[in-house]
């Protein structure tokens, strides 16, 4: 179930972020990523902190991207890790283009 949660968010050209509203990293990475103006649809953020299955959902992130913390930071099918990952690739210029190659931002 959680498996089929993650991969039905993380499909498609879109950027998404699993995130506790709580967690320093979460900000950052949620902060980073509202810098940027995307196209409708193509900036999702998601509270797992209060889902049922929160547990299953980060052992699933364990699995499919080597991390069971969040943030988790997805470019379509793609992690690109958590809060420090999405602020160096800010720093260094390589989020935008990663964003821009996917078509997400206006």
């Amino acid at each position: 179930m959680a498996q089929q949660f993650v991969e039905s968010q993380i499909k498609g050209d879109k950027v998404v972020l699993f995130m506790k509203p709580t967690c320093s990293f979460c900000i950052l990475a949620k902060d980073v990523l509202s810098k940027y103006t995307f196209k409708e649809g193509h900036l999702e953020f998601i509270d797992i902190s209060k889902r049922k299955d929160m547990g299953c959902i980060q052992d699933y992130f364990l699995e499919k991207t080597g991390a069971r913390t969040v943030p988790r930071v997805f470019i379509g099918e793609e992690c690109i890790g958590g809060g420090s990952d999405v602020d160096g690739l800010d720093r260094s210029g390589k989020l935008q283009e990663m964003l821009g190659a996917i078509g997400a931002l206006q």
